[in-house]
């Protein structure tokens, strides 16, 4: 198996992985303002130096662990130039941007395509500040808009985590309808890159559900355990409609996957897709954070299988999370490892800084957040090898390692 062969592959979160998408942190992170943080998904500021820096370590890692790092910003940029689709591309994220007037558009449109397309990226995910455009106008409502933002075109300060736009499952993937619509036009970068760049175009890679739905669902809700089963949490910002929906292609589609774990979590934002309370780790091992169960150790898990006639499906509910995922795996023993140990002020400290959103490199090998010492130590003994990496600003947004890699290769186990 090559990545030239299969420029999608993952039937598990922990067969060694080959291939990652990045996005190194840029400008749309010092483009954040305290009253734009709360409604572009961020609870702090990150301090854009010491991010990118503490970014490039987590690649480095991956790096010396056999891990080819490809980025966002360059593989759309190279997409965009392949497939001469810079204004269409241009046109559909502004369509997307909420930009106030007809003036201000075309204003806009100038500026961007007076660059380069790798600049053009940048500037997009960046955001496009009103400073920064000439405008003329023969209209006193377009050079006086009641919008009093600071942007034409807002920042994506959201991008490093790649994992959410979209999700690698067997050899195609999802490329998502997201739950804000301040995340939305992330995806649109993930789409052209499918459809234009040289390394995807041409391979016929299966899109299980497109950016166009209408019912959301995010890559950090999607986790692919085995050839045969995904576990996919219902959360904040993916819906039961999507998870069904997404089981009915996959069915219909004849692909390996037989059965869907649909795990319903609490719908706050501390706990807001499935991997931040929920990763796997080895072939039996699971990170989890208590603080998603019910007092008597329950969850609410719905089992969806193929139905009897297409587009059709068969659904049970368990609530012995620990024996549907031994079924499911076919292993007889399976542990579920308790973010700070279950303890009643850690567990939620270092859940809070993604104490259990692990990335597995290869089984039992993971990468993680120096901070979540409790965490990372209880790993240990339980034979988890751990790769800490710093994370003073990288937490800020409220993301762990899984959040910020979207896996494009694994070896099969």
């Amino acid at each position: 198996m090559t990545n030239e062969q299969y420029p999608i592959h993952i039937y598990s979160e922990i067969g060694q992985l080959e291939t990652v998408l990045l996005k190194r942190p840029g400008r749309e992170v010092e483009n954040l303002t305290p009253e734009t943080m709360d409604r572009l998904l961020f609870d702090d500021i990150p301090h854009l130096a010491v991010i990118q820096r503490e970014h490039d370590a987590f690649a480095q890692v991956l790096r010396d662990n056999g891990v080819e790092v490809v980025y966002l910003e360059k593989l759309a940029a190279e997409a965009i130039d392949a497939g001469e689709v810079k204004e269409a591309f241009l046109k559909e994220m502004m369509d997307e941007s909420n930009i106030p007037s007809a003036a201000s558009y075309e204003a806009v449109k100038d500026y961007l395509l007076g660059m380069e397309t790798q600049e053009m990226v940048d500037a997009i995910m960046a955001g496009v500040r009103r400073k920064d455009v000439s405008l003329e106008a023969a209209h006193l409502a377009d050079m006086v808009e009641e919008d009093d933002s600071l942007f034409y075109m807002d920042p994506m300060p959201n991008l490093y985590f790649t994992r959410d736009p979209g999700a690698s499952i067997g050899k195609g993937l999802t490329i998502n309808q997201m739950k804000f619509e301040e995340r939305r036009r992330e995806s649109m970068f993930l789409e052209v890159i499918m459809e234009h760049h040289p390394r995807f175009a041409g391979h016929d890679i299966p899109i299980w559900r497109s950016r166009n739905e209408k019912t959301s669902i995010e890559g950090g809700d999607e986790l692919v355990l085995s050839p045969k089963v995904l576990a996919i949490g219902i959360s904040q910002r993916t819906k039961a409609q999507a998870i069904e929906e997404l089981a009915i292609a996959l069915f219909k589609h004849h692909t390996s996957f037989e059965k869907i774990l649909a795990i319903k979590i609490p719908n706050v934002r501390a706990m807001m897709h499935l991997d931040t309370v929920f990763t796997m780790i080895d072939y039996n091992k699971f990170t989890i954070h208590p603080g998603i169960l019910h007092l008597d150790g329950s969850i609410d898990t719905y089992i969806l299988k193929r139905g009897e006639a297409e587009d059709t499906i068969r659904i049970t509910k368990r609530t012995d999370l620990q024996g549907v995922l031994k079924d499911a795996l076919e292993v007889e023993e399976l542990e579920l490892i308790p973010c700070g140990g279950g303890d009643e002020i850690a567990a939620p400290r270092e859940q809070w800084n993604d104490g259990s959103n692990t990335l597995a490199i290869s089984p039992g090998v993971v990468v993680t957040y120096d901070r979540n010492y409790v965490t990372n130590q209880l790993l240990r003994e339980k034979g988890v090898k751990v790769i800490e990496i710093e994370s003073s600003e990288l937490s800020r947004g409220r993301g762990g390692p899984r959040c910020m890699s979207m896996p494009l290769v694994r070896k099969e186990l």
